[in-house]
């Protein structure tokens, strides 16, 4: 594999992972929160807020680009399956430019979008306390701003006629996929 792919691949695994700690976080707060509010009488402060706008927002952005590391997002494969093996790779290859194109587009106005909660400080106001949920506003862009390296760096392997050696291409050629 080579060093930007080997680096891509890196990065989405450690996007993932954070995903994955988001998730089993979630799942720990949650059970605390209502531990706490049945045995103890008071849940813990901020739960909704934090699930809402960290939890959640992190499992269902970040790893957008894992989805396409491993060729995983939904695909309706009726028309392609009937294209020759050659017709198929080149209807694929050309459909990554919409496809980095709209990915492209969501990290541009996801950033943007994420400067402007920032800059307003941007919170949610629970209970008596008030936690800042900007952060969050970053989660899509880096997913999404993952998917598009991993999407252009497909597309210039198609266009250089050289096999796609991230770790999901490589599994599927040694299952004659």
């Amino acid at each position: 594999m080579s060093t930007p792919g080997r680096l891509l691949a890196r990065t989405t695994s450690l996007a993932t992972l954070i995903a994955g700690i988001a998730i089993a976080l979630m799942m720990l707060h949650v059970s605390l929160d209502v531990a706490f509010r049945y045995l103890l009488g008071a849940p813990l402060p901020g739960t909704l807020t934090i699930v809402t706008y960290y939890y959640m927002v992190i499992a269902a952005f970040v790893p957008l680009a894992f989805a396409e590391l491993r060729r995983a997002h939904i695909s309706m494969e009726i028309v392609t399956d009937l294209l020759p093996r050659r017709g198929r790779n080149m209807l694929e290859g050309w459909m990554l430019v919409p496809t980095g194109l709209v990915t492209g587009l969501l990290t541009w106005r996801g950033f943007e979008e994420a400067l402007k909660q920032q800059a307003i400080g941007a919170a949610q106001i629970q209970g008596s306390s008030s936690i800042p949920i900007w952060p969050a506003y970053y989660a899509l862009p880096l997913g999404a701003g993952l998917m598009t390296l991993l999407v252009v760096y497909r597309f210039v392997n198609f266009l250089r006629r050289r096999p796609d050696d991230l770790p999901a291409a490589a599994s599927d050629r040694e299952a004659g996929l």
